[in-house]
C-alpha cells in the first residue's frame, strides 16, 4: 500500500511540476525528503518521464501533426517552415547537451543536498516574480512574436540552466521567451515541444541504464502494474497542467509561481538537511 502512495505521489508532483513553472526535480527531491519516501527506481523514472512525454505528444498533436508533415510536403514553403521549425528545436538543445554531459557527475551529486535543491529553487522564485518588471525583447529585433533562431537559443539557454535540480525548465524558458516578445501561445508550444527531445534522450539513457543493471541494483523496484499505473497518472496530471499553464501564460499570472517557489524553497533550506 505504501508503495502505490508513494509511486502516485511522486507521479502527481512529476506530472504538475514538470510543465507547471515549479520544477519538476525540486519537487521530487522535496518530497522525497518531507515524506520520507524512497528515490524513484530506475524503471519507474523511466515510465515517469514516458507519462509526462506523452501529455506532450497528445497535447500539441496537432503541431506535431503538421511539422511531419510539413517535412515531405510538396508546397516548398511549407516544406520550408516545417525543416526551419526542426533546426530550431535542435538550436535550442545545444546548450544543455553542451552542460550535461561534461558536468553529468557534478550535477547528479546535488540532487542530493536538499539544501542546494531549496536555494536554486528560491533563484526560480526569483526570476519568475522578476517576470512581472521584465522590459520585453530589449535586446531583440521588433515586429515578430514568433520564435526566430536567437529566440530559440535563449530559450534553449533557459533549458540548459534548468538542468540543475530546483530550477523550472519551463519557468526558464519561458521567462526568455517573454523578454523576447514571443507570444503566449508560440512560447509555450515551442517550449515544451522543444523539451521534448531531451525527454526522450533522458529516457532512453535511463532505459540503457535499467538494461545494463545488475538483479541486485533492481531490488526494490514497484511492479510492472504499479509502474504503468504512475506513467498514466504523470500522463493525466500532466496534460491538464500544461493546460493550466497556457490559461496562466494568456493571463497576466505568470509571474506569481515566483513568490511561491520562493517561499517553498526557502523553507527546504531551514528546516531540510
Amino acid at each position: 500500500m505504501k508503495e502505490f502512495f508513494d509511486v502516485t505521489v511522486l507521479a502527481i508532483l512529476q506530472g504538475v511540476a514538470e510543465f507547471l513553472p515549479i520544477s519538476s526535480s525540486g519537487h521530487l527531491v522535496i518530497g522525497q525528503h518531507l515524506l520520507g519516501m524512497n528515490p524513484p527506481g530506475m524503471r519507474l523514472e523511466v515510465f515517469l518521464h514516458v507519462g509526462t512525454l506523452a501529455s506532450i505528444f497528445v497535447f500539441y498533436r496537432r503541431p506535431i501533426a503538421s511539422i511531419f508533415t510539413g517535412l515531405f510536403a510538396s508546397d516548398a514553403e511549407r516544406r520550408r517552415e516545417a525543416w526551419g521549425y526542426v533546426a530550431k528545436i535542435i538550436v535550442s538543445a545545444l546548450p544543455a547537451v553542451a552542460i550535461y554531459f561534461p558536468f553529468k557527475k557534478s550535477i547528479d551529486d546535488m540532487f542530493e543536498n536538499a539544501r542546494m535543491v531549496g536555494a536554486l529553487l528560491m533563484f526560480t522564485g526569483a526570476v519568475l516574480a522578476g517576470t512581472r518588471f521584465l522590459p520585453r525583447g530589449r535586446f531583440l529585433p521588433r515586429g515578430t512574436n514568433a520564435v526566430e533562431f536567437l529566440r530559440a537559443f535563449l530559450m534553449g539557454c533557459g533549458q540548459a540552466i534548468a538542468i540543475l535540480p530546483g530550477v523550472s525548465r519551463s519557468g526558464m524558458t519561458l521567462a526568455a521567451a517573454r523578454a523576447g516578445r514571443v507570444s503566449p501561445e508560440a512560447a509555450a508550444e515551442f517550449s515544451f515541444l522543444m523539451s521534448a527531445p531531451l525527454i526522450a534522450g533522458d529516457a532512453l539513457l535511463h532505459i540503457l541504464k535499467a538494461v545494463k543493471a545488475t538483479p541486485e541494483e533492481l531490488v526494490g523496484e514497484p511492479s510492472w502494474g504499479v509502474v504503468a499505473f504512475g506513467a498514466v497518472v504523470a500522463a493525466v496530471v500532466g496534460y491538464f497542467s500544461l493546460a493550466i499553464l497556457l490559461r496562466t501564460l494568456r493571463g497576466r499570472g505568470f509571474w506569481l509561481f515566483g513568490p511561491y517557489c520562493f517561499i517553498a524553497g526557502l523553507l527546504v533550506v531551514c528546516f531540510c538537511k
